[in-house]
Protein backbone atom coordinates (compact mmCIF):
# COMPACT_ATOMS: atom_id res chain seq x y z
CA UNK A 1 0.00 0.00 0.00
CA UNK A 2 1.32 3.12 -0.96
CA UNK A 3 0.44 5.80 1.88
CA UNK A 4 -1.01 9.60 1.90
CA UNK A 5 1.10 10.25 5.04
CA UNK A 6 4.80 10.06 5.70
CA UNK A 7 5.89 9.77 9.16
CA UNK A 8 8.68 11.42 10.07
CA UNK A 9 9.05 11.25 13.77
CA UNK A 10 7.78 9.62 16.72
CA UNK A 11 8.82 6.30 15.55
CA UNK A 12 9.32 4.80 18.84
CA UNK A 13 5.93 4.28 19.61
CA UNK A 14 4.97 0.84 20.06
CA UNK A 15 3.11 -0.48 17.15
CA UNK A 16 -0.52 -1.87 16.92
CA UNK A 17 -1.92 -4.24 14.36
CA UNK A 18 -5.24 -3.53 12.57
CA UNK A 19 -6.78 -4.14 9.46
CA UNK A 20 -8.50 -2.11 6.64
CA UNK A 21 -10.86 -3.69 4.49
CA UNK A 22 -9.45 -7.13 5.71
CA UNK A 23 -6.11 -6.37 4.80
CA UNK A 24 -3.17 -6.48 7.36
CA UNK A 25 -2.01 -2.88 8.66
CA UNK A 26 -0.41 -1.78 11.28
CA UNK A 27 -0.28 1.88 13.02
CA UNK A 28 1.69 3.31 15.91
CA UNK A 29 0.42 3.80 19.79
CA UNK A 30 -1.28 7.17 20.53
CA UNK A 31 -2.49 7.32 15.98
CA UNK A 32 -5.12 8.03 15.17
CA UNK A 33 -7.61 6.32 12.63
CA UNK A 34 -7.20 8.96 10.43
CA UNK A 35 -3.19 8.91 10.99
CA UNK A 36 -2.70 5.13 11.22
CA UNK A 37 -5.14 4.35 7.61
CA UNK A 38 -3.59 7.68 5.49
CA UNK A 39 -0.48 6.09 6.69
CA UNK A 40 -0.92 2.96 5.46
CA UNK A 41 -3.39 4.00 1.80
CA UNK A 42 -3.70 7.05 -0.46
CA UNK A 43 -7.91 7.78 0.89
CA UNK A 44 -9.80 7.05 3.52
CA UNK A 45 -13.09 6.17 1.54
CA UNK A 46 -15.10 6.60 -1.08
CA UNK A 47 -17.76 9.29 -0.87
CA UNK A 48 -21.47 8.23 -0.78
CA UNK A 49 -22.57 11.43 -2.32
CA UNK A 50 -20.05 10.19 -5.78
CA UNK A 51 -17.53 13.02 -5.58
CA UNK A 52 -14.63 10.29 -5.02
CA UNK A 53 -12.05 9.48 -2.90
CA UNK A 54 -12.13 11.29 0.94
CA UNK A 55 -9.06 11.92 2.74
CA UNK A 56 -10.77 14.24 5.95
CA UNK A 57 -10.59 17.50 5.69
CA UNK A 58 -10.76 19.73 9.19
CA UNK A 59 -9.13 17.27 11.11
CA UNK A 60 -10.49 18.01 14.03
CA UNK A 61 -14.01 16.42 13.87
CA UNK A 62 -16.19 19.06 12.32
CA UNK A 63 -16.37 18.26 8.47
CA UNK A 64 -18.12 14.77 8.61
CA UNK A 65 -15.44 13.36 5.91
CA UNK A 66 -13.49 11.19 7.74
CA UNK A 67 -15.95 8.44 8.21
CA UNK A 68 -15.49 4.72 8.82
CA UNK A 69 -16.62 2.21 9.55
CA UNK A 70 -15.98 -1.36 11.90
CA UNK A 71 -16.59 -4.53 10.78
CA UNK A 72 -19.93 -4.62 12.95
CA UNK A 73 -21.44 -1.55 11.21
CA UNK A 74 -20.20 1.50 14.05
CA UNK A 75 -19.39 4.64 12.33
CA UNK A 76 -16.30 6.13 13.70
CA UNK A 77 -14.73 9.65 13.04
CA UNK A 78 -11.36 8.75 11.83
CA UNK A 79 -9.48 12.35 13.34
CA UNK A 80 -10.45 11.65 16.42
CA UNK A 81 -10.90 7.63 16.84
CA UNK A 82 -8.10 6.56 18.96
CA UNK A 83 -6.11 3.48 16.72
CA UNK A 84 -6.60 0.64 19.22
CA UNK A 85 -5.12 -3.12 18.47
CA UNK A 86 -6.78 -5.64 16.35
CA UNK A 87 -9.36 -2.64 15.18
CA UNK A 88 -10.81 -4.27 11.63
CA UNK A 89 -11.41 -1.20 9.80
CA UNK A 90 -14.28 -0.80 6.27
CA UNK A 91 -13.81 2.69 4.22
CA UNK A 92 -16.98 2.02 3.42
CA UNK A 93 -20.39 1.19 5.22
CA UNK A 94 -21.11 -2.33 5.23
CA UNK A 95 -23.59 -3.45 2.16
CA UNK A 96 -21.85 -0.61 0.19
CA UNK A 97 -19.51 -2.80 -1.64
CA UNK A 98 -20.48 -1.25 -5.13
CA UNK A 99 -18.79 2.25 -4.00
CA UNK A 100 -15.25 1.63 -5.40
CA UNK A 101 -12.95 4.06 -7.25
CA UNK A 102 -10.04 3.13 -9.80
CA UNK A 103 -6.85 2.62 -7.77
Amino acid sequence: MTGRFVRLGELDRAPLAFSIDGKPASGLDGDTLLVAVLNQTDRLRVSEFGDGARSGFCLMGACQDCWLWSESGERLRACTTPLKPGMRILTQAPGREWLKIAS
